[in-house]
């Protein structure tokens, strides 16, 4: 299959970069090089991108958009939380700007074989990258009913989570859980008949919940995003696009935390834990696409963009 995907927010990002043309910025997940193409449209001779991917797929689709800019561009198929060694590896200190386009790309998402999907039956993989031996397959077949339960709370927020982890369990004890056809059957048979006639499938939020919790996703979102800040040259920026509650709340809290460090009791005539602000969050509210993105391009409806300046 084409690596297709759609940029999200892509002029809403491209401006809130505010790209200087002969800068350096770093997309810490290249995707197809949709965002990438139009930043590098904007530099001249002596602008650097650097792009980011741990998709195999991705790092070629980018590649072959980004060929007319290759004077400029560096691509790394590694994941963005080794962006700091890249850098230093490329003997770079600090950037003009970072962009983070967060969660599963439509490529994945549509590529039924890479068993992200619910809405086909193939085998439960969801690797973002497929060098990595674990997949879905080990996490729904060997994690605790305890463990199940947690995971399927915390990152898919299901109320059924209980229910859901005890079914698998359940369904596992007769035979390995081994496609996501079957998974997406278990799920079903856990939660209400009159829950699963609402909104959306009833497999979505568990399936988003095994993928964050096998890839990593909110730890390396939560470990890292405040060293990308440090990373920025003084009026750099981070853009970040989150695509459900969780990663928002992260970027929102880490931002602020930022620009506001200060630990004192709030009785303190004057701070004097020493912490320093880092710069200004750009967005008090988040960036929103537009109803007309969000009608040609329905996966966009829960994105949300955030910007952080660097003083």
């Amino acid at each position: 299959m084409t690596f297709n995907h759609q940029s999200v927010l892509l002029n809403e990002t491209i401006e809130s970069l505010n790209i200087q043309p002969e800068g350096i910025y770093v997309d810490g997940t290249l995707g197809g090089g949709g965002h990438a193409s139009e930043v590098c449209r904007r530099l001249t001779g002596k602008g650097r991108l650097i792009g980011i991917d741990q998709d195999g797929a991705a790092i070629e689709a980018a590649g072959k958009r980004l060929e007319p800019y290759k004077d400029r561009v560096t691509i790394v198929r590694s994941n963005y939380a080794d962006m700091k060694r890249i850098l230093e590896d490329l003997g770079i200190a600090q950037v003009n700007g970072i962009l983070l386009d967060l969660g599963v790309s439509s490529y994945q998402l549509d590529t039924e074989e890479r068993g992200f999907t619910y809405r086909a039956d193939v085998a439960l993989d969801m690797r973002m990258d497929q060098r990595q031996d674990k997949t879905a397959r080990d996490i729904v077949n060997t994690y605790s009913e305890m463990e199940l339960y947690r995971m399927i709370r915390d990152y898919g927020e299901d109320r059924f989570a209980k229910n859901i982890a005890k079914h698998i369990c359940r369904e596992r004890q007769q035979q390995p859980i081994e496609t996501t056809g079957q998974l997406a059957e278990i799920i079903k048979q856990a939660i209400p008949a009159r829950v699963r006639s609402g909104k959306g499938h009833p497999a979505k939020q568990t399936f988003q919940a095994i993928r964050i919790e096998l890839n990593h996703e909110l730890d390396v979102l939560k470990d890292h995003l405040t060293e990308m800040v440090d990373l920025l040259l003084p009026g750099g920026r981070l853009c970040v696009i989150t695509f459900h509650s969780l990663e928002d709340r992260i970027v929102k809290n880490i931002f602020r935390k930022c620009e506001d460090p200060c630990e004192c009791p709030p009785d303190f005539p004057v701070c004097v834990c020493g912490k320093v602000s880092k710069g200004h969050v750009v967005t008090r509210k988040p960036i929103l696409p537009t109803l007309e993105e969000t009608q040609n391009n329905p996966r966009s409806k829960s994105a949300k963009l955030r910007v952080f300046e660097h003083i």
